[in-house]
């Protein structure tokens, strides 16, 4: 008699046996750890050595006003931020001191003119003699040079603009006691020739820049354009809060009106040439400073990690100052999935 056997235990060979050949099939996939990647063939660039800073924007002609003798002050004229006329009353002092002294000094040369014109009149007598007469004489003249200073002094109990301008910071108030010098306002004139970005430089890039290189300067408040500027002085002393050597750029906003303490940044074109090698940005990995790695594709499709020095990077490409020397391609793709042990192959 024939044996039947039964339905279910022919489905479970079928599924043991299709298991069996799809174990065989997953053994002869490749390796998953193979990375494609894309080379980049390094070739030398040459070009102007460019020097990256921030600074703040000010004016080249800033001052401080300030009354030439002490006093009270008896009023200030303008605010903080308002802007003035070139002869415009900006401050004064309380002068009833300042009249006193000069109506002494004028009695006091009145007196000493009578005295000379007495010793005078003794002398032509005969009666006073020539020493009592220069003594007088003298006596005369420093009263004379007495009023002069006293009347000189007096005009600077007020404060005139020198010239057109805005108050940047009001540094006494109204009935404050003030030494003479004491500055009482800070003024600037922002001409458009005037306008200067002090940024800072470390030793190495201030040695690099010369008065006269021409910049390019890009403020926050007006992103989409780019201001022509040139190098206007070098400071010859290091800032000792910052450690840094300040160098001053002179602006052309042809047009634009900014403000004083904007922030800017400055691309410097120095005198120096370079020739160093163009690199994909994205080739990077673990990027530190100025020191960087990337991957080099060896025989095998094996890689290699190799240490580099940046010398100046934009959105797009990186400058190697060194490190590429022998090395003629490298890895610009899937870098950030790649170790030294891992497996390449290159797509083309």
């Amino acid at each position: 008699m024939k044996q039947i056997i039964p339905l279910p235990v022919i489905i479970l060979a079928l599924l043991l046996v299709a298991c069996k050949q799809n174990k065989k099939v997953e053994t002869t996939l490749p390796d998953a750890k193979v990375i494609a990647v894309k080379t980049f063939k390094i070739q030398p660039t040459k070009g102007v050595v460019k020097i990256t800073s921030t600074g703040i924007l000010t004016t080249e002609n800033e001052a401080k006003y300030a009354f030439k003798i002490g006093g009270v002050v008896d009023a200030i004229f303008v605010n903080e931020g308002e802007f003035f006329k070139k002869g415009s009353l900006l401050a004064k002092l309380k002068i009833n001191e300042i009249d006193a002294g000069y109506l002494q000094a004028k009695l006091a040369v009145e007196k000493a003119q009578r005295d000379l014109q007495r010793v005078t009149n003794l002398y032509n007598d005969r009666v006073a003699t020539l020493e009592q007469l220069q003594n007088t004489k003298t006596a005369y003249d420093m009263a004379t040079k007495q009023l002069d200073a006293v009347a000189f002094n007096k005009q600077y109990a007020y404060i005139h603009a020198q010239s057109d301008g805005f108050v940047t910071k009001k540094l006494a108030n109204e009935g404050e006691i003030i030494a003479s010098g004491m500055p009482v306002l800070a003024i600037n004139n922002p001409t458009n020739n005037a306008w200067i970005l002090k940024v800072g430089l470390s030793d190495k890039e201030w040695a690099a820049v010369a008065t006269g290189n021409q910049a390019d300067i890009v403020l926050d408040a007006f992103p989409n354009k780019i201001f022509p500027a040139k190098v206007f002085r070098k400071s010859l002393a290091a800032d000792m809060g910052a450690g840094s050597f300040q160098v001053e750029l002179k602006i052309n906003f042809s047009g634009v009106n900014p403000a004083l303490g904007m922030f800017g940044k400055a691309i410097i074109y120095t005198n120096a040439a370079y020739n160093y090698p163009s690199i994909p940005y994205d080739a990077l990995v673990e990027a530190d400073g100025k020191t960087a790695f990337v991957f080099v594709p060896l025989p095998g499709g094996k890689v290699k990690k190799q240490a580099i020095e940046m010398d100046s990077f934009d959105d797009a490409t990186v400058k190697v100052k060194s490190g590429l020397e022998s090395i003629t391609e490298i890895i610009y793709t899937n870098s950030a999935f790649l170790n030294e042990n891992s497996k390449i192959i290159i797509a083309q």
